[in-house]
């Protein structure tokens, strides 16, 4: 069998990893993990090597909040996955970069630290031992050598570099607006940290409030950040929610004239086709035209937000009205709350008939709900209406474009306003630009200094990091802690030496998080953030592991600081600016129908079950229980079925070996598939591979050493410790993983596939060779990959999948 020795780990292993002499009887997890993984560890074993000759592999997780609490089993998830993986690729032959870090500033972490009656830097230090001891439990291959914590200075000294290169270039600016405030958590919100109006963190209702705030200029990419998620291998989910979020509108400004005035009203529409139907205009109360009516801005403090179901409140402006452009007819003006200043203008045309949030508006203050789109014409009758008609239909009571479908009379609506200067075309975004400052103490310090002469100073690099001072009250109350320290607030100016003082203010923590995958690549360089070389041989990462929770957060974020600092030419990796090219968001782990939360009391530890079982077994069960991109019940008895079928492996390899060379086109087979479910991320469905196979070789009478070395391998990427093992007891003087990964032979098992016709509503459109053996879940998934069958897929959705077995799979698309 061909072996692959890299060439700077190529070593003999100690003398306590030389093969056993004689047999043991029974399967002692305990006793071999911990041997193997003080093996791993002294020896480098994973010790990734910049600029390689070998292909480079990065594989990341997103890095852990380390919140005290410690791993519960619904981690462990993704961190088993990601493991696989990277072990799969090195045994592929492989330069694999897989490191680990720790998301340490931030509210989850100061929060914590509050509840513990702790300092921030004591906690978050203690929890990430803790952090650290169970993942090096899992036998994950991680590079600790690597190792980054957002919250030390050495860490921060970049992050505050990266805000002065973006303040310099202009992306970084301040600006007094009006922000979304948690009143418990006592600070600003982004506008991704809010959802439903409330806080994303504590669920405490949030509210506005007008003041100067620092701002990531997010917006100047919203249109790259849209487009490129076209050429992203990620789940179509994600990038949906990130499209929805970034939000583009093309569609029309249209100004509805204010009698005895030269100033308009203007309002963005997309559906001017439904023009003539506008009753009312109704405008965001935090809109500057209403700044003067107290009273209703008073009671609409909540934050502003298009919620379909929340009630709708309002007031209307007395003596004062606009004309309908359509219809010149006059109609009056409300401000409420469910409109939303951030889009658009913040004035929205109301359409009752066509928009449910104006239907129950209008319904509410008995003002006139008009239809002027119908889905029959020229049936006189259109529907009685309880509820808005928001499709496309045909145009009724709109004066000379009666009768044109929804389509026809936007453009011909908008042309002829045109001719009158009352609209023009125009794109709108609902995305934001980010906020970033934060009114808390733990988090790394804004690097601006307020001078009375000359106002906002970018603090010199040289002077880098401004260190967070740790004698600070960092309890939350609604004004930035650090205003309480003299000793860190007064400093001088650096352009004229006079007493000047420092941002109070901290960042928000996504802001670490936006470029830390670039300081993996070289994480104590103390010259710059990392080496140009380095980050152009490692990024972008190539496989990233995370939740669907961090679609709109992290992944916008992180997408955003790519694109800026490539702009500004900091990096130039080659391949494009989009920091993960595969994305792999994991399923959550249930129990008793609940997201796992110590809150819910319903966490199970991965301690007392590695105890028990083994960490192997703990790893087979987290792979085995479904999906790894769906939620999963756990169930706790599951483990040991796991555990049985590691000791059927243990008891195999002690029994079965002789010099039978004869080829078997099971195991060949076996190989074949286990291969093709490790590359569809299908963990659940190798092993249940892998169990058939050892139900074939417990009834076989021997195992040549060939094929008793590729079925090692095969098993190793799940369970590394007892592969490890297994391959020392064969002998073997090296690690199994630096072994190459087994080919099977074609020819044997050529004669057991199958062909299949791909088809697209129901037309052939590719013809695929597949095993006869392959689930209808591989034959879809290898389907969707073709070159011809994903060019019809792209963009599209998949209303249903029809399948014949062993004859046609047809996807049937909208």
């Amino acid at each position: 069998m061909e072996k692959y020795y890299p060439k700077k780990i190529e070593k003999k292993w100690p003398s306590s990893a030389k093969a056993t002499e004689g047999k043991l009887k029974k399967y002692e997890p305990l006793s071999i993990e911990k041997k193997w993984q003080q093996i791993w560890e002294r020896e480098n074993l994973y010790k990734a090597e910049d600029f390689s000759e070998r292909p480079k592999f990065y594989c990341l997780d997103m890095f852990p909040y380390p919140s005290g609490e410690g791993l519960h089993v619904g981690h462990w998830r993704g961190y088993v996955l990601s493991d696989v993986i990277s072990r799969y690729q090195m045994l592929k032959g492989k330069n694999v970069l897989h490191p680990m870090g720790w998301d340490a500033f931030g509210l989850p972490a100061e929060n914590a630290a509050i509840k513990n009656k702790s300092h921030p830097k004591v906690f978050i230090n203690r929890a990430i031992e803790v952090f650290r001891k169970q993942i090096r439990q899992i036998g994950a291959m991680i590079d600790w050598s690597r190792e980054i914590n957002t919250s030390d200075p050495s860490y921060y000294h970049w992050t505050q570099w990266l805000f002065l290169k973006l303040y310099q270039a202009g992306l970084a600016y301040r600006k007094k607006a009006p922000v979304n405030w948690c009143p418990s958590c006592q600070t600003v919100l982004a506008n991704e940290q809010v959802i439903g109006g409330l806080c994303e963190r504590c669920n405490s209702t949030v509210v506005k409030k007008e003041l100067t705030q620092w701002f990531f200029k997010i917006t100047e990419f919203a249109e790259d950040l849209l487009n490129d998620l076209a050429g992203l291998d990620w789940p179509e989910r994600t990038k949906t929610l990130q499209r929805n979020w970034i939000g583009k509108s093309e569609g029309t400004l249209i100004k509805f004239p204010i009698p005895n005035s030269q100033f308009p009203i203007e309002v963005f529409t997309t559906r001017a086709d439904t023009l003539f139907g506008a009753t009312y205009i109704v405008i965001s109360p935090g809109h500057p035209i209403v700044e003067e009516i107290d009273d209703y801005i008073g009671k609409a403090k909540k934050i502003d937000g298009a919620e379909i179901d929340k009630e709708k409140t309002g007031v209307i402006i007395e003596g004062v009205s606009v004309i309908n452009p359509a219809n010149k007819e006059r109609i009056p003006i409300w401000i409420s709350d469910y409109i939303v200043m951030d889009y658009g203008t913040g004035v929205c045309m109301a359409v009752p008939a066509h928009d449910q949030r104006d239907f129950e508006f209008a319904q509410k203050f008995n003002l006139p709900i008009k239809m002027v789109i119908c889905p029959n014409y020229p049936e006189p009758k259109c529907p009685i209406l309880d509820k808005a008609f928001v499709d496309d239909g045909f145009l009724i009571e709109s004066g000379k474009f009666t009768g044109l479908k929804s389509s026809d009379g936007r453009e011909k609506i908008v042309k002829e306003l045109q001719k009158e200067n009352l609209a023009r075309k125009i794109v709108s975004f609902r995305l934001r630009d980010w906020l970033i400052s934060r009114q808390r103490y733990w988090g790394a310090p804004i690097p601006i200094i307020y001078c009375e002469e000359h106002g906002e100073v970018p603090v010199p690099e040289k002077d880098l990091p401004i260190k967070l001072p740790e004698d600070v009250e960092f309890k939350p109350t609604g004004v930035s802690p650090l205003k309480s320290s003299e000793e860190f607030l007064n400093t001088t100016c650096p352009k004229c030496g006079k007493q000047a003082k420092r941002e109070s203010d901290t960042m928000d923590t996504f802001v670490d998080s936006a470029w830390y995958y670039l300081r993996y690549s070289d994480p104590q360089n103390k010259q710059e953030y990392a080496d140009k070389e380095k980050v152009r041989y490692w990024l972008p990462v190539d496989f990233y592991f995370g939740g669907i929770e961090h679609a709109i957060l992290h992944l916008l974020y992180a997408r955003f600081i790519s694109k800026a600092i490539h702009q500004l030419k900091i990096i130039d990796f080659a391949s494009n600016d989009e920091p993960f090219q595969k994305l792999f968001n994991i399923g959550m782990v249930y129990l008793h129908g609940a997201k796992m939360s110590k809150s819910k009391g319903n966490v199970v530890s991965p301690d007392e079950l590695i105890k028990k079982y083994g960490t192997d077994s703990l790893r087979g069960y987290e792979l085995f229980i479904g999906p790894a991109d769906q939620d999963a019940e756990w169930q706790i008895a599951g483990i040991s079925g796991i555990y049985r079928f590691l000791e059927k492996i243990w008891q195999v390899f002690q029994e079965k070996f002789g010099n039978d060379d004869d080829k078997d086109p099971v195991i060949e087979k076996t190989i074949k598939i286990v291969t093709e479910e490790i590359e569809l991320i299908r963990p659940n469905t190798a092993i249940s591979h892998l169990m058939e196979l050892f139900n074939y070789l417990k009834k076989k009478k021997t195992i040549s050493v060939s094929y008793a070395q590729k079925i090692i391998i095969l098993l190793s990427p799940f369970f590394p410790h007892l592969a490890d093992e297994l391959w020392q007891k064969q002998g073997h003087k090296k690690s199994v993983f630096l072994e190459k990964w087994p080919e099977y032979d074609e020819d044997l098992i050529k004669h057991q596939s199958i062909i299949i016709a791909v088809q697209i509503n129901g037309k052939t459109k590719e013809i695929l060779e597949f095993d006869n053996a392959a689930s209808q879940e591989i034959i879809e998934s290898k389907s969707k990959q073709s070159p011809k069958i994903s060019r019809y897929l792209q963009d599209k959705k998949i209303k249903k999948v029809i399948f014949i077995t062993g004859r046609v799979i047809n996807f049937v698309i909208e």
